[in-house]
């Protein structure tokens, strides 16, 4: 579901309505009374959700009261199953319906900050900073000149903001450093292609920075589609680094410039990642891993190890074969010669 400080749900709607938007076939009643969309397992029965993938042996794994699928399958009780060509597509759609204004941000205000915004005591505000409606800021945070702070956001204690950075959709813990030209909160990257092009999948999910975690300049945080993209206390992250959408950091991990790390990415506690290393989609790095920098990462990665190459492997298994493969080289070379 939503959060209702970021996003204005316009629902309810009629089983029939979504149908039609969604390209859906309409099972059940009609006239059936949807409140809200939300992920497969944090559904509830007044919800909609979608599943694409799942066995054909086992019960679709939620609670909600309609969920969107490709083909029949068991369902638990109270769900009503709803068949579409594309799940995703046709949810996106739906979602779209609920939430049409789910990129507004900081939105548009008469005032630089807002009236319902509340400030905290000691709060040092430089010269054209926006705070938009509802908006919570710490005591003794300081906001860099022209920084945005969108509606809802809620940062907390002893904060430093940079210069022109950007948060929106997001909670920040205490004594979490912003440096200059962060953007927290934008559009997670997340599209549906087809013959007509690329839908965009409305994202409604937040961002939670804990405490104490500093961010890089020029760094970006995605927000999620559903659920949340969150960042662990004590973890610092270097320039240029770009987290994406529903990717959860553990505690005190380190983030060297222009890594990459791609959406729904779990990486455990006391991890450090080289520069420029890239970490695919889904991929799950165990506690306590190293990465060395432009290592690309393509598996989920045992923790307590380290790993280099593309693909990431051991570091040791990687070495050799850097070695086998100069040798080779090499005598490629002085054969040739002669």
């Amino acid at each position: 579901m939503a959060d209702p400080r970021f996003y204005d749900n316009r629902g309810p709607f009629r089983l029939a309505e979504i149908c039609q938007t969604g390209q859906i076939d309409c099972t059940g009643d009609a006239a059936a009374v949807i409140r809200d969309v939300a992920g497969l397992d944090c559904a509830g029965p007044e919800h909609l959700t979608f599943c694409e993938k799942f066995r054909r042996d086992q019960a679709i794994p939620t609670q909600a009261g309609w969920c969107i699928v490709a083909r029949q399958s068991p369902a638990p009780s109270g769900t009503t199953l709803l068949i579409a060509k594309s799940p995703a597509s046709s949810f996106a759609a739906v979602a779209a319906m609920f939430y049409p204004q789910h990129d507004s941000g900081a939105g548009v205000q008469d005032d630089a900050i807002d009236s319902s915004a509340r400030i905290g005591t000691g709060v040092k505000i430089s010269p054209g900073v926006v705070i938009g409606p509802g908006a919570e800021i710490g005591d003794n945070t300081r906001l860099g000149a022209h920084c945005v702070i969108g509606r809802g956001v809620a940062i907390g204690r002893r904060c430093e903001i940079g210069a022109h950075a950007v948060i929106g959709f997001a909670y920040l813990g205490d004594e979490v450093v912003v440096q200059a030209g962060v953007v927290i909160g934008a559009s997670g990257f997340g599209f549906i292609s087809g013959s007509g092009g690329h839908q965009k999948i409305p994202q409604l999910g937040r961002v939670i920075v804990q405490d104490r975690v500093e961010i890089g300049a020029n760094s970006t945080i995605d927000r999620a589609a559903l659920r949340d993209t969150v960042i662990g206390e004590g973890t610092k992250m270097d320039n240029l680094v770009q987290i994406g959408h529903n990717a959860r950091i553990g505690r005190h991990c380190v983030i060297a410039g222009q890594a990459g790390i791609a959406g729904s990415v779990v990486v455990g506690d006391f991890v450090a990642i080289g520069g420029k290393a890239a970490i695919a989609d889904h991929v799950t790095i165990g506690s306590h891993a190293r990465l060395a920098g432009l290592s690309g990462v393509a598996h989920d990665l045992e923790g307590g190890r380290d790993y280099g190459g593309i693909p990431a492997r051991p570091i040791r298994e990687w070495h050799r074969q850097m070695a086998y493969l100069a040798k080779l080289t090499s005598r490629s070379k002085r054969t040739g010669d002669e």
